[in-house]
């Protein structure tokens, strides 16, 4: 068994791991028991009743957080020369289509958003190996794939984020910073949480929202009530 730090003792005693927080008691707490050197990041880890498997009960989706998430987005857009600078105008980091497509095949994964047209998704097909275990690949679901490439961007670099249910029914996310004023991590918190909850299967069954956990970087994990996240 792993032995305790001296900061993850302090952390532990500062709140109990047993009960069930509402979500402005869990912030606070996320926000006392985080001792990074640099600025963590606040992430939501919430468990659905959900099969995963089955297509009729994926969850995936986006939402823009009012706040946004803190970190700095770099987005690719892969397009056509005549969408090039409307995506560079947005705030784009990177533009371009076969060099790009290849630079990927290389290896080059150095970015957090990949944006695209329906036009060229045959050739952004190829990357699906690649860019789909990284949680890269555009997806009409979540506005990465569309002709409105500025919007798309703009988006992004507002605070949207993508979301999708893994393999154990959990939705993990990175939804602000430790630096963030605690109303604008509870307003992000509530923004992912209410969101996934419009996003019910019809197929699910059974309790929807099984547990919702809260944690910054290297941080426990606080337990939040889903009933203290009201609209």
């Amino acid at each position: 068994m792993a032995k305790l730090t001296r900061k993850s003792k302090e952390a532990l005693a500062k709140f109990d791991k047993s009960k069930i927080y509402s979500l402005n008691e869990a912030v606070d707490i996320v926000k006392k028991i985080t001792f990074t050197k640099f600025d963590a990041s606040v992430d939501l880890n919430i468990r659905l009743g959900v099969d995963p498997r089955k297509a009729n009960q994926m969850v995936r989706g986006s939402v823009t957080l009012p706040h946004g998430s803190g970190k700095v987005m770099r987005v690719l857009v892969l397009c056509t020369p005549d969408k090039e600078q409307e995506a560079k105008d947005a705030g784009a980091d990177f533009v371009g289509l076969d060099e790009y497509i290849q630079k990927i095949k290389d290896g080059w994964t150095d970015i957090d958003v990949v944006i695209t047209t329906p036009n060229v998704m045959p050739k952004v097909g190829a990357l699906g190996r690649i860019l789909g275990p990284r949680g890269l690949m555009p997806n009409p679901k979540t506005g990465t794939v569309t002709m409105d490439v500025a919007k798309a961007v703009l988006e992004v670099k507002a605070g949207k984020i993508d979301f999708k249910v893994d393999k154990y029914g959990i939705v993990h996310a990175g939804i602000a910073k430790v630096s963030f004023d605690n109303n604008k991590v509870i307003d992000n918190a509530r923004e992912l949480i209410l969101t996934i909850n419009k996003l019910k299967p019809s197929a699910a069954k059974g309790t929807y929202v099984k547990s919702i956990f809260i944690s910054s970087t290297m941080s426990p994990g606080i337990q939040i009530d889903p009933k203290s996240v009201t609209i």
